[in-house]
């Protein structure tokens, strides 16, 4: 049989995360993870590509908000290795760029991997390669000691936190991704979406505090049965920059996922993102993979 497409549901979350950990292996996406957004999901339009009822391809878009003017709107197209080169990947391109159209999009960002044939698709479908992205492992049994944290503030885990508080750090920060591929919804939508997610580690999440401000965070999600995490947005709100802030918080969540029996740590950077390179080659992070983004106008 061939394949076709449809909308997930969550019935689909166990092959939805055997797609991701055949095309991207360093993220963070379980089973429970996956089904949780597709049930709760507003925000994001969900496809898959199917044959004999097996997951062979993934696709969604973001939805852009009602009031974004000329909106950039983020997408996602996964096929496994071994599915690849059957017009999967062309099928679900073309139905999430008519999605993402009929949806108002201006334009389309996506990330594609650093090799020849994964570029070529991008560029030949009208996108413009952009900023490249490097993916990093550390061992966690290597990680160093965690950096001291400043005598003016105060470092906590997630489960200390007013969200709002932590919501207010992630806007002040997320414009300033080179990358722009970091994107923070609507404090509810934020609220049921991000901060209730299955994956995220509320113990394993690290925040500097400055009486209640959040100055300094880094989120932490994790796959307890590959015990790997993966830092997701890590930010440092403008005002506090330049003291190492990242540094402390990191490796405070580095370290405390050591202890709680994880043994391996994945993360993703903006490849012109010195400042947090540099602390990721000091935590012993080692590069292991590269993808670039790429947009295009409708």
């Amino acid at each position: 049989m061939g394949f076709g497409i449809r909308a997930a549901t969550p019935a689909d979350a166990v092959g939805i995360a055997g797609v991701w950990a055949a095309a991207m292996p360093q993220l963070v996406k379980t089973a429970r993870g996956i089904e949780a957004e597709l049930r709760k999901t507003t925000t994001r339009v969900v496809l898959i590509a199917v044959e004999d009822d097996a997951v062979v391809g993934y696709g969604n878009i973001y939805r852009p908000a009602p009031d974004e003017v000329a909106p950039r709107v983020r997408i996602t197209v996964q096929v496994p290795p071994s599915h690849r080169r059957r017009g999967i990947g062309s099928a679900l391109t073309d139905q999430v760029t008519a999605v993402a159209a009929d949806a108002g999009a201006h334009s389309l960002l996506v990330v594609v991997e650093d090799d020849d044939a994964s570029k070529e698709f991008a560029t030949h479908r009208g996108y413009e390669i952009g900023r490249q992205m490097s993916h990093s492992c550390a061992e966690l049994s290597a990680v160093p000691e965690p950096a001291p944290v400043p005598a003016d503030l105060r470092l906590v885990d997630f489960t200390e936190l007013d969200p709002r508080r932590l919501w207010e750090a992630n806007v002040a920060v997320a414009g300033d991704d080179p990358s722009g591929l970091s994107h923070i919804s609507p404090y509810d939508d934020w609220l049921k979406h991000d901060w209730d997610h299955p994956d995220v580690r509320l113990d394993l999440s690290i925040a500097l505090l400055a009486g209640e401000e959040v100055v300094s965070f880094v989120t932490t999600t994790a796959d307890p049965d590959r015990r790997v995490i993966w830092s997701n947005l890590t930010g440092t709100v403008p005002a506090y920059r330049g003291r190492g802030l990242a540094k402390v918080v990191k490796s405070a969540a580095l370290t405390r996922s050591r202890e709680a029996g994880f043994e391996r740590a994945f993360t993703g950077n903006d490849a012109g993102n010195a400042p947090m390179l540099a602390v990721n080659e000091w935590l012993g992070y080692r590069l292991t993979a590269a993808a670039w983004t790429a947009e295009k106008v409708l």
